[in-house]
């Protein structure tokens, strides 16, 4: 599917002369992308206290390949294609705690998406919001969140790990 979509905007913008090595190059970008700066340590911290695991609408092997080229440290993986459906469907947010044995009230989505976090809250997830100033590049104003719209409001992951109070490496 991701193929036909690269396939459409190679098109689009008059891209020829690829071979299908570099396509497929191509077409897995997303699976080689850089952590934010303080993901790694922040995630680390978290994982000494609580159990680490993406709610993404990504497949697994994206969400893996990312953490194995990255060192993100992930306990689990979770998400859309366990369930057969996307974010913001309940569905998703409900299957972390199914998954994980644990009551939804004892889940945390964090994100830096405001509609994603309005979406778990409904399903009685508590909710972590973690500004990120670029999470959609220079054309577009990032998601921001004032303190008590969320249980926690941070602004990255390691003022996250602080309010979480998780351990220093």
């Amino acid at each position: 599917m991701h193929r036909i979509i690269l396939d459409r905007l190679l098109k689009e913008f008059g891209i020829a002369g690829l071979s299908e090595e570099e396509k497929d190059h191509w077409n897995r970008v997303w699976h080689r992308l850089k952590p934010w700066p303080d993901s790694v340590e922040g995630l680390t911290r978290l994982k000494r206290k609580y159990v680490i695991a993406p709610l993404s609408n990504g497949n697994i092997a994206l969400i893996t390949n990312m953490a194995k080229h990255s060192g993100l440290p992930w306990d689990a993986i979770l998400g859309a294609e366990l369930v057969r459906h996307y974010k913001p469907d309940r569905e998703v947010y409900l299957s972390a705690p199914y998954f994980l044995g644990l009551k939804p009230e004892q889940v945390m989505m964090v994100a830096a998406h405001v509609g994603d976090l309005k979406a778990a809250r409904e399903c009685g997830l508590r909710t972590g919001f973690l500004y990120r100033p670029d999470e959609f590049g220079p054309a577009r104003k990032a998601d921001t969140a004032n303190a008590g719209d969320f249980d926690v409001v941070s602004t990255g992951a390691l003022d996250l790990v602080k309010k979480l109070g998780a351990p220093a490496l």
